[in-house]
């Protein structure tokens, strides 16, 4: 019985680590703007179309509210607002992209997914620091990759969320539950 467990829990951790190697240099591209961005494929959760979000009061404008996830409440920001660019109407093309920060689940309204890319960790170069303060998404993106024809910036998620505006979100969230 005791080697049965040894092997289950070996076939788990080998499992694990199989994904985590398949994972590995992926990301998922999307469109905002005349951009292209990538995040890490380990962040992602899944992807769904647009759903109705609840607004929260008193949050920054770039948190646009929480939706329920199969019984889940999730924060949910909207990443053209967060780079500071003028805000645009839905379409039938916006999705979310559910990720998990920190073991905390964020939702991210992009306007257009793109594709799932691989990208070899050598061919990443860090972003160029001319002109950083004109281009605020700049200090989320860690990296510019070459994709196709275009350039992606590839975004760290937990620069990207501010902790202290989710937490707040989420302890709305808690103390409407218990009302």
């Amino acid at each position: 019985m005791a080697e049965e467990l040894l092997k289950k829990e070996e076939t788990d951790e080998t499992e694990e680590l199989l994904e985590e190697d398949t994972q590995k240099g992926m990301f998922m591209t999307f469109q905002t703007g005349k951009e292209f961005f990538g995040i890490s494929i380990s962040y992602v959760n899944e992807i769904i179309a647009m759903q109705p979000i609840a607004a929260i009061p008193e949050v920054d404008d770039y948190i646009k509210g929480l939706i329920n996830l199969r019984g889940k409440i999730i924060p949910v920001i909207d990443v053209r607002v967060r780079f500071k660019l003028e805000p645009c109407e839905y379409t039938d093309r916006t999705c979310i992209i559910v990720i998990d920060v920190k073991s905390t689940m964020i939702g991210l309204i992009v306007e257009r997914l793109a594709d799932v890319d691989t990208i070899a960790e050598d061919s990443i170069v860090p972003p160029p620091s001319l002109g950083r303060k004109e281009h605020e998404h700049n200090k989320y993106v860690y990296g510019l990759a070459r994709t196709g024809d275009t350039v992606t910036l590839l975004l760290d998620p937990e620069k990207l969320i501010k902790q202290d505006d989710i937490a707040a979100a989420m302890e709305d969230i808690r103390k409407e539950e218990q009302s």
